[in-house]
């Protein structure tokens, strides 16, 4: 399909996993889509998209309510703008998918492809990234379906705008240039992916198609990291000629509100630590269908933009907003928290991963200067953040700390559960007295090391 056809198209039960079979937990690298369910601690969790990272106000509510009737009523939104429903059983997941299909919310069968979260309304935008998906999906639909292709296998189309996509990494990114051209660039984010071709829409989507049907030749589960550069080279033998647009990095913070170029007004919200329970979301959306909202799209950050809200509704609707579990204004300290399930929604964690969350941001501020992401992993799976960070890792005798890691690496201090506190408070005075003159916390740990942390840890 090309984009003016495209155009026209659019114009019109599980028990604790501690005690279960290492063959039966959760596969890494899987995705658990709405087709195949992963298991977790707290039951199965479904990772779903709608197209365009789209949903109305009713048809978001509507995915609440089947949240709570067929799994424990927790939705979550990912770091990458993808929506996730927790603690669903095999009996339930189809009731699920019903609930999905009578809403009239369409998911894309295949590979997940994420898209500029303004697209269509941003009046800065170099191209509609939605707009592109369709024709995308339409052309490429039997390769982008292929059960040879990763399961986690990654796509952006970043149609440019005011919330760009360049601190998204992909397998595959499609960037536009201008309103005709599209850069096709693989493995990495706006910065480190490599350029393979650049043309007009048709000729990006043939490049994409040679790209899956490379992967799909190598195997399962292989990545873009994995195409030898050589036989890249002989598919795309004009890639190292390419001139192009590099993408710009989000203009604006997600939280809080804001005000587009044509003066249209959206409001940026956040999850607390990108969690929801079912009822504090539709009792939100309800209020917001009342004044005025039309609207949602889903956002890298573990957000969403409420569209469609008078201007004069937004100092209103942001305090409304906290009062039902949300973030919506910049800066807070949460956003800088990456915390998973944890103990009470997930049978894997040791601990409570928002209680401790909300202490450390009251006892830690030093913390949260913006240079590092606190990672809180019940367990040492590390559903919440696959990326290193400062993370606390739950286990049986308490607390794994590591500096800048993973949470199934190998801790830098271990703390007892009783002493949680006080290590936090010792780290954040540690911090506090080490900080040299503009320096970030990011770097005054680094400084540290594991030997200056831990010795900070041990003092009375």
């Amino acid at each position: 399909m090309s984009i003016q056809a495209a155009k026209a198209s659019d114009r019109t039960g599980e028990a604790d996993l501690h005690d279960r079979p290492a063959a039966e937990m959760r596969r890494r690298g899987a995705c658990p889509a709405l087709a195949a369910p992963m298991p977790t601690g707290d039951g199965l969790l479904v990772r779903l998209r709608p197209a365009g990272g789209a949903l109305t106000l009713s048809q978001f509510a509507s995915l609440a309510r089947s949240a709570a009737a067929h799994g424990n009523g927790i939705l979550e939104i990912t770091a990458r703008g993808n929506l996730q429903i927790r603690g669903l059983r095999a009996e339930t997941v189809g009731q699920l998918a019903a609930d999905i299909d009578a809403a009239g919310i369409t998911v894309p069968y295949g590979s997940a492809i994420e898209t500029s979260p303004l697209h269509g309304i941003d009046p800065e935008e170099v191209s509609d990234s939605a707009v592109m998906e369709m024709a995308l999906r339409s052309t490429l639909r039997d390769q982008l379906a292929s059960p040879r292709l990763a399961p986690k296998l990654s796509l952006i189309i970043d149609g440019g705008g005011t919330f760009g996509l360049s601190a998204l990494s992909a397998d595959i990114r499609i960037v536009a240039q201008s309103p005709a051209d599209w850069l096709v660039a693989i493995n990495g984010d706006g910065e480190t992916a490599m350029p393979v071709a650049i043309g007009p829409a048709e000729a990006a989507i043939s490049a994409v198609g040679e790209i899956l049907s490379l992967l799909a030749t190598l195997g399962q589960g292989r990545r873009a990291r994995d195409i030898d550069p050589a036989l890249l080279r002989a598919r795309f033998p004009a890639m190292d000629g390419i001139q192009f647009i590099p993408s710009r990095a989000a203009g604006m913070p997600l939280a809080g509100s804001h005000w587009l170029d044509d003066g249209k007004t959206i409001l940026g919200i956040r999850p607390e630590f990108g969690q929801v329970r079912a009822p504090d979301l539709i009792a939100f959306l309800d209020l917001a269908k009342a004044r005025g909202a039309t609207g949602i799209r889903l956002a890298p950050g573990r957000g969403f933009f409420l569209i469609g809200l008078p201007a004069d509704t937004l100092p209103a609707m942001q305090i409304a907003a906290a009062g039902h579990g949300f973030a919506a204004q910049p800066g807070e300290n949460s956003e800088h928290i990456a915390a998973c399930a944890g103990a009470g929604a997930c049978g894997s964690a040791f601990y409570e991963t928002r209680t401790l969350a909300r202490r450390i941001i009251a006892a830690a501020p030093a913390l949260f200067d913006g240079s590092l992401t606190l990672h809180l992993s019940g367990c040492a799976k590390g559903c919440a953040h696959a990326r290193p960070a400062l993370t606390l890792t739950g286990s049986a005798e308490g607390y794994g700390l590591i500096l800048n890691g993973l949470a199934a690496d190998q801790p830098d201090e271990r703390i007892a559960g009783g002493r949680i506190d006080f290590a936090i408070e010792r780290l954040a005075r540690s911090i506090e007295d080490n900080k040299d003159s503009g320096e970030s916390t990011a770097a005054c740990l680094t400084r540290l090391g594991a030997t200056g942390v831990s010795k900070a840890l041990r003092q009375e």
